[in-house]
């Protein structure tokens, strides 16, 4: 994997939420929550430089490079011979399947890797996920469990805190897990640290927990 294409990376609320905790990096496959980290692959492409071009490759294949007649013989065109636009779009095959081997975990890593085209491996992927994923029960099991025990790690900070959350939360979205705004907001603040303890009492007295989402409570919190 070291010969990939490195990718930038953008400081975005949506963009960190992709990145399961990795800088630089797509969000890693979790095979009992393929769901989701379909979803947020998705999303991770979009927001590449010319993200939507990415995803049309993952969906609908590849470019099909022109042909070009020479000396009576037809070959493909060169790199160098294709148009401003076809040529962004054979980087942007390249990138769909480095942005996919990426987010692999090493054992199915081994199994596609032989896919060069970005569309086979985003196929194979989901077929292999198919067989091995949790049932839309047990994963909903899952994410109320991890919603349950969600609590601030030691060493996090509040913003770090508060990424994971929203993390969480938009997982139970992709599911459509439901849940009444107060009781989102609730979590989020009783699931601090006791030292934490005036702070949230402050936020309480002065933030509506029934209309205020955990964005205001955080930025009122920082």
């Amino acid at each position: 994997m070291d010969s990939m294409i490195p990718l930038g990376q953008k400081n975005t609320l949506a963009e960190y939420m992709t990145l399961s905790g990795a800088e630089n990096h797509p969000p890693m496959l979790d095979k009992d929550l393929y769901d989701s980290w379909k979803s947020r692959m998705e999303l991770y492409m979009q927001n590449r430089e010319h993200g939507r071009m990415i995803l049309e490759s993952v969906k609908n294949g590849p470019l099909i490079w022109p042909m070009i007649e020479q000396n009576w013989v037809t070959r493909t065109k060169k790199y160098v011979e294709l148009s401003a636009t076809k040529k962004i779009q054979a980087d942007c095959d390249t990138k769909a399947t480095n942005i996919i081997l990426q987010g692999l975990p090493s054992d199915i890593y081994s199994l596609v890797n032989h896919h060069k085209v970005a569309k086979d491996l985003w196929e194979r992927a989901q077929l292999l996920m198919q067989g091995t994923s949790l049932t839309k029960q047990e994963r909903e099991c899952k994410l109320y469990d991890a919603f349950d025990k969600f609590t601030l790690v030691k060493g996090e900070s509040l913003h770090q805190y508060y990424l994971r959350f929203t993390q969480l939360i938009n997982d139970m979205n992709i599911y459509k897990m439901k849940m009444e705004q107060f009781q989102v907001n609730t979590k989020f603040l009783t699931s601090l640290p006791p030292e934490w303890s005036k702070f949230v009492t402050d936020v309480k007295l002065v933030k509506d927990l029934h209309t205020n989402n955990i964005d205001q409570l955080h930025a009122y919190l920082e």
